[in-house]
Parts: C-alpha cells; structure tokens; sequence
C-alpha cells in the first residue's frame, strides 16, 4: 500500500525536523521544505538514525516568495495525494514595539502569516480534488496571550489563530480539518533572535529589556523537549477523528489560559509585571 503524503515547512530545525521524522515513523512519505536545503544534514542523519531516510523527501521552499511557491506547486502534482500539511516555518523577532521598524514587523508577518497562507492556497486544491486533509498550523501560546518584547512575534500568531478559525469553518464542507498546536517554551532555535538581542543602554526601555532578557535566561531550565509538539502534530495527522482547533502544550501554558480566560486579563498584567519590575 502506498504512503500517505504529508508537507512539512521549515524542516532544517526545531520543530519542523523532528515532525518530519516523526510522521515519516507514521507511515507518511515526507516532502521536508526548507529555504536553505544545505541546512538538511541534522534532519537527514536523524533520519538515517531511525531507519526513515528513504521516507523523507528534501525540498527547497521559501515561504516568503512567490516564485519559490510557485515552482513547488507545480511539482506538487507528481504526487497522487497531499493528506497533511505542518504549516512550522517560523522565527521570533524580540525587541520593544517603538524600536522596531515598520519593515522589520512587515518581515515578521511575511514568514509567520503571510507565508502560511500562501503555502496553503497551494496545497488546497490538491486537498479539495480528494475532498480529504488535514492541516496543522504551528502557533504559539504567544498567539493567546501578549508578552512584553515579543509584540510582533504576537502579532503574527494572533493574526495566525484568526485565519486558522475562519479557515476551519471554510474547509469544513470540504471533508479539510484545520487545527493549531500552541506550544509554550521549548528548546529550539526559534529563540534565536530574542538571544541575540543587543540592548541598547541608551534605550528609554533598557532597564524593561535587562529584567526581560534575565527572565527569559532563568526560564530555560524549564524549556520543554520540542518531541512532545513533533509527536503531537504526528497524532493529530494520524488519528482517524477530527482534530479540535486549539491544542496547547507546554508547562503552564493551559494554567497561563485559565487564569487569563476565568480570573482577567488584570491578574496577568499585574503578575508580569511585578515579575519584570526593574
């Protein structure tokens, strides 16, 4: 019997590289998208270490470009089905919304947003032929609650949660599950960029950003291992009912909802900052 189809964007790391693997020990053939297919070495050595290699399948995609969407559209119809697509591709930009350029919140929702539903739209009609799909869009707790220094990282996964309900109930007649997993911290590299955040000493903010960015180094004994999210997404590909919309994960992150959800935004607002008072 021939393997399912399934699509994982952003498969060089974190999230991404350990979906690929885990749906390939599903069953799935893999189609591993990746801007930059010289970054594939981890993913395929995992590969090869779990007796897989022959089910991952390593494509070049830029989510942020048309061209590049354009040309892996077209490949697409060599397949003989598309059953899952893992919307991961993703990075987090850090810094205090007055610092931050119009372009550099234009950039952040190019990938997080604007390049999901792009890769979408590709991958549907495909889906829509065979009246069957499931897709999986990797959001974050970010996108159920704001935090201070993340305000575009949020702002392009609230604007993600949105289109992922609205796009639900659309695909619905269509025999399409939509489904968004939010996971809290995890050791991976998303958090690249929130690291590297130079402070400026100069900056209004700086004495906010030094307790952020101390907060956020105490906290990563406490980052969870990204196989929990991986095997997650491979459940809800592979369980034969219809995924709910929202699946948190992560320490804390369905105790952050409730308090937020059943006690106020208020309680929050006042706990982060306490937390963060210089």
């Amino acid at each position: 019997m021939s393997r399912k189809t399934a699509i994982v964007t952003g498969s060089s790391s974190g999230f991404g590289l350990l979906c690929a693997i885990e749906l390939a020990l599903e069953g799935f053939s893999v189609l591993a998208t990746m801007r930059d297919v010289n970054k594939a070495k981890p993913l395929l050595d995992l590969a090869e270490e779990k007796n897989v290699s022959d089910y991952i399948n390593i494509k070049p995609l830029d989510v942020t470009s048309t061209e590049s969407i354009n040309q892996f559209e077209t490949d697409l119809s060599s397949y003989p089905s598309l059953d899952v697509l893992v919307n991961n591709a993703g990075f987090a930009l850090g810094g205090f919304s007055e610092e931050l350029s119009i372009e550099e919140y234009r950039q952040q929702f190019e990938t997080n947003f604007f390049g999901v539903i792009a890769v979408t739209n590709a991958v549907l009609p495909f889906m829509r032929a065979r009246n069957k799909g499931r897709i999986i869009n990797m959001s974050s707790i970010s996108g159920r609650m704001g935090f201070p220094g993340l305000s575009a990282y949020s702002a392009s996964k609230y604007a993600l949660e949105g289109y992922s309900e609205s796009l639900r109930l659309e695909l619905k007649p269509f025999g399409i599950d939509v489904a968004l997993i939010e996971p809290g911290s995890y050791q991976t590299n998303i958090w690249s960029r929130v690291d590297q955040l130079e402070i400026n000493a100069e900056s209004p903010y700086f004495p906010y950003m030094k307790s952020l960015t101390n907060e956020i180094e105490r906290g990563k004994a406490d980052h969870g291992n990204p196989l929990e999210v991986a095997k997650l997404a491979a459940q809800l590909a592979t369980q034969p009912k219809s995924p709910k919309l929202r699946y948190p994960i992560g320490k804390d992150v369905k105790k952050n909802l409730f308090l937020k959800s059943f006690l106020g935004w208020e309680l929050i607002e006042s706990a982060i900052l306490r937390k963060l008072k210089p």
